[in-house]
């Protein structure tokens, strides 16, 4: 990727952080939002697992057909990236790219416990801030991250839709 489509792709990512943020978040939420990822996986039949955590307690795992436990290492070490740096997984590794470098290089953090790989995004409440991590593993990162994006823009649109 050249420094302009890495530039550009920081833009964007930064922007979906700054628009997906949810007026609260608890267990049904999680529910709702995990439930959501799990039937989008499935009508790609992509072969993920999801993840929803919210201040370091799991409360939604799923895995489709086809992922490993491999996926759910990922899942926890890019999860625990979010949680450090308090921005997308696939954000944090494409800001050490764009300053020449590496997250595994760089970062100082250990590689078999943090992964700055797309797939995991904060959970962000309005006036409250980051309060967890939704994660998918098991395909490309850039396909990862976006799987994320669409559930929780669909979320926010089934939030604010009229009861």
């Amino acid at each position: 990727m050249t420094g302009d489509a890495t530039t550009a792709l920081i833009h964007r990512i930064e922007d979906q952080e700054r628009h997906l943020r949810l007026p609260r978040f608890d267990n049904e939420d999680a529910w709702l939002l995990g439930t959501l990822l799990v039937g989008l996986a499935r009508a790609e039949g992509a072969p993920v697992v999801v993840d929803i955590r919210r201040n370091g307690q799991q409360l939604f795992h799923y895995a489709l057909p086809g992922s490993s436990a491999d996926n759910d290492a990922w899942i926890l070490r890019k999860a625990r990236t979010v949680d450090r740096y308090g921005h997308s997984s696939y954000l944090v590794g494409l800001r050490f790219a764009a300053k020449g470098g590496s997250f595994e290089q760089d970062s100082r953090l250990d590689p078999d416990t943090y992964a700055a790989h797309g797939g995991a995004f904060p959970i962000t409440v309005e006036g409250v801030g980051v309060v967890g991590t939704v994660a998918v593993s098991g395909l490309a990162q850039a396909e990862d991250h976006r799987l994320v994006v669409t559930a929780l823009e669909r979320h926010l649109d089934r939030l604010a839709a009229p009861a």
